[in-house]
């Protein structure tokens, strides 16, 4: 399992913007400098925040991108999900059936029942953590995913 440098990419350009102090939001040149990203690929990954109303842009000499709603209200399995789309689709079965128009397991399968699993356990997990509680550092975030997940379990 992976996920895609378009979704760790996302995530950073959004937490960079959400720890700007910058009234003015950050330009596609700040943020491809910081992240050490070309300024082709952050426009890309902008383009697709943008659309999916996380971020907006302003032109000009004081334009840039910035949040469209505080760090606290935006989701990040929303976030992960608009960039590259879930873990486990339920159509995924459609797509991967091998050389037959269905899979030869579509009525009894042990694999699927897993995946399913795994995708409810991690939305359960996204939907609770914000872009917010991101924005601390490696430990402070750990300790709190970490507690986040021990809830779950109970």
């Amino acid at each position: 399992m992976k996920f895609s440098s378009q979704e760790e990419y996302g995530l950073r350009l959004l937490l960079r913007i959400g720890k700007s102090d910058s009234e003015k939001g950050m330009t596609i040149p700040e943020l491809s400098e910081v992240e050490g990203l070309s300024e082709a690929n952050v426009a890309k990954i902008l383009r697709t925040l943008r659309l999916a109303g996380f971020v907006e842009s302003s032109r000009g000499q004081t334009g840039g991108y910035k949040l469209t709603r505080a760090a606290k209200e935006i989701l990040i399995g929303d976030i992960l999900t608009s960039l590259g789309g879930k873990l486990y689709e339920s159509s995924f079965c459609d797509l991967h059936a091998g050389v037959e128009n269905i899979c030869t397991h579509s009525i009894d399968c042990s694999i699927r029942s897993l995946w399913k699993t795994v995708q409810t356990m991690l939305d359960g997990l996204l939907s609770k953590i914000t872009l917010q509680d991101l924005l601390g550092n490696e430990q402070q975030v750990e300790l709190f995913v970490t507690n986040i997940a021990e809830e779950l379990e109970k």
